[in-house]
């Protein structure tokens, strides 16, 4: 995937990016929604020559305003950079969100972190977008702000799917709850992918034949336990076919700590403390327990058959999915 640059404020963006045309937004999933948004700014920046950049900003809000509840983010920090990067984006300034943060009032916002911070040429956001104290901010605010500070605004209308339905974050982890890893893929416009680094396990796998690359997942991951096919993509951007597993192994352990355990295909090596990518192309069946390992590991064999068969006959489904999951 394409480098990016990640700023960790306003205040960090370097003289070279000042001047840009700025995509402001959470963009959690940087779904077809979020990617409308995005490639009117790259176009606008094309043709402007100016940097293209994103404001986004880190906690998600509604982890500062509802801590207790639990946020399955699609895509964190890390894996939205390496998206937006692959999109074209030279940098993401992750703005620090707090509460402070989030009682500038919206005039402010405006001079202190568009105008002044990022210098902006032009600022592209979506219909709902909403900012400053008490969401004050409106599109039409933004625009005012604009003509004040000497810089252009453009703002997207709603993005429908095929059916007519607004593309939305809320769908995609609906989706994703209920294992419909193809469906939510035609809503993100490429496979949903997570990033984490390769730990150790108790290598079970390893003695039945069938190592794998185990990996922790954020707790609030809401990926429906079971088994799929996926690609995994090394550190150094080679990629495996396999089948993964998610869940709490209720065969050999069941202690209700999901782990994400990938059996890559054809793969003899040490992955410990890579940072990887698992792409998921599609659901096998759900998490069992079976009566012994002799019954797993027939099992397995026929997954390991229905993955290989799966994921032999997929195509991208866009640029940005050829980026993530394609050779």
């Amino acid at each position: 995937m394409g480098d990016i640059l990640r700023c960790s404020g306003f205040q960090d963006i370097p003289p070279g990016l000042r001047g840009g045309v700025i995509a402001i937004g959470n963009f959690d999933g940087v779904h077809r929604g979020h990617q409308a948004v995005l490639a009117r700014a790259l176009q606008i920046a094309e043709v402007e020559n100016a940097p293209p950049v994103v404001l986004t900003f880190e906690p998600h809000p509604r982890r500062v305003f509802r801590p207790d509840v639990p946020l399955f983010r699609l895509t964190p920090a890390p894996m939205k950079a390496r998206v937006l990067g692959a999109m074209g984006f030279a940098a993401v300034v992750e703005q620090p969100f707090t509460r402070e943060f989030s009682s500038l009032p919206a005039v402010r916002f405006v001079a202190e972190v568009l105008s002044a911070g990022l210098g902006a040429a032009h600022v592209v956001t979506g219909y709902d977008f909403h900012y400053g104290k008490g969401r004050g901010g409106t599109p039409e605010t933004l625009e005012a702000g604009g003509q004040a500070y000497g810089f252009g605004v453009t703002v997207v209308d709603a993005f429908s799917d095929e059916g007519g339905e607004v593309v939305s974050s809320s769908r995609i982890r609906a989706l994703l709850d209920a294992g419909e890893v193809a469906e939510a893929a035609g809503l993100l416009g490429y496979r949903y992918t997570v990033e984490a680094e390769v730990i150790g396990g108790r290598k079970l796998g390893r003695t039945l034949g069938f190592p794998t690359a185990n990996m922790a997942l954020p707790d609030e991951t809401g990926l429906r336990h079971g088994i799929y096919a996926v690609r995994f993509r090394r550190a150094d951007g080679t990629l495996h076919d396999g089948v993964a597993s998610f869940g709490i192994r209720p065969t050999v352990e069941d202690k209700g700590v999901p782990l994400l355990e990938t059996f890559l295909f054809d793969f003899h090596g040490d992955l410990y403390g890579e940072t990887c990518a698992v792409s998921f192309f599609g659901f096998l069946r759900g998490e069992e327990k079976f009566d012994g390992l002799d019954a797993l590991v027939a099992q397995i064999r026929r997954d390991e058959a229905e993955a290989r068969a799966l994921l032999a006959g997929v195509r991208p489904l866009s640029g940005l999915d050829l980026a993530i999951a394609f050779p």
